[in-house]
């Protein structure tokens, strides 16, 4: 008898498919959004307290003088600025980001009017070198520039005895007049020039600020060199009273043509600096001549120069031909020579 066939037994199907892990979730967009806008925020600090000390005429206090220095730049963070506050969709923090870059670039325009009318007719061609010598490193190359130059007038920095030495030996034929402060180190600085000098004075300072009268085409001139302490973080104050005392040496009674120039170690954003052109009525040569956001410093050291520290500043007694900037080997300054035509009644 035949048995019948034994049921099948249950198929069962397994599933090959395991669950894939989880990926993490991303940050919620928001959350990116929040981030954007605090990096925004950040970027925006510093250019808004630098433009707005700018415009409000103040040097305040450290590190707002050593932050000055670098005003121009501060577009670059500024502008970063905009772009991440329009990434992040912040209305409020773009409109303030546009102003806080508006507001630098304003900050950074060249200080007064470029084309200023010269009276009389011009009565000689003076041409001046202004030179900062980094504690007389750069003397050697400072006496190759005068030679291949001929200036009639040379302002020279940081210059100790032996450089003033140096100098007034090579130049005696040339340059045989001088007003100096002979010291060491820093301090020492020498007046080079081809005109007579009278009335010499000296500005009360940590270094050498020598001035003198100069007969230049039977005009008297008041020749003045600058250099004041360097704003560093804890001498903000001197620096301050030096440049002061700059100022008050333009602020004369007596009318009268005005040349002074050296490191003032202080930029066209610097109140400070700012006060000595008001005072004397005085112009910088390289505004002037279209160049006065051209660096001089510092022209050692892992940073590209990036302020213009070194100038020649005028009344308006002259007028600028031209200027020039000269590399000095061993110095961290670049010179400056300017040429310049004294005018008046002949």
């Amino acid at each position: 008898m035949d048995r019948a066939p034994a049921p099948a037994a249950p198929v069962t199907s397994t599933s090959t498919n395991t669950p894939s892990p989880e990926k993490p979730d991303e940050p919620p967009l928001r959350h990116r959004h929040r981030l954007t806008a605090w990096a925004a925020g950040l970027l925006l600090v510093v250019p808004a307290l630098i433009s707005g000390c700018r415009i409000f005429d103040t040097d305040g206090v450290t590190p707002v003088p050593q932050l000055l220095s670098l005003l121009p730049w501060l577009a670059v963070p500024a502008g970063l600025g905009v772009l991440l506050a329009a990434a992040a969709r912040r209305r409020v923090l773009a409109f303030t980001a546009v102003v806080v870059l508006a507001a630098t670039g304003w900050s950074s325009l060249p200080y007064m009017p470029q084309l200023v009318i010269s009276n009389g007719l011009p009565l000689a061609r003076v041409r001046v070198l202004a030179a900062n010598v980094e504690f007389s490193q750069a003397t050697g190359t400072l006496i190759e520039a005068v030679r291949r130059e001929r200036p009639q007038l040379v302002f020279v920095s940081e210059c100790d005895r032996a450089c003033g030495r140096a100098l007034t030996t090579a130049f005696a034929a040339e340059l045989p007049h001088h007003a100096s402060v002979d010291a060491d180190g820093s301090v020492g600085s020498v007046l080079l020039s081809a005109y007579p000098l009278t009335d010499e004075r000296v500005i009360p300072a940590a270094m050498g600020m020598p001035g003198a009268t100069a007969e230049i085409a039977g005009v008297p001139v008041r020749l003045q060199l600058a250099h004041p302490l360097p704003p560093m973080p804890g001498q903000v104050g001197p620096w301050k009273r030096e440049l002061g005392r700059i100022e008050a040496a333009a602020a004369r009674p007596d009318p009268g043509p005005l040349l002074i120039a050296g490191d003032f170690n202080a930029s066209q954003d610097h109140a400070a600096f700012r006060a000595i052109l008001d005072a004397g009525y005085l112009q910088d040569a390289a505004r002037l001549a279209d160049a006065s956001r051209t660096p001089t410093w510092p022209m050692e050291g892992p940073l590209p120069p990036f302020v213009q520290i070194d100038h020649v500043l005028v009344s308006r007694d002259f007028s600028v031909r031209g200027i020039r900037f000269l590399d000095l080997v061993g110095s961290d300054h670049r010179a400056v020579l300017a040429d310049l035509d004294l005018r008046g009644e002949r």
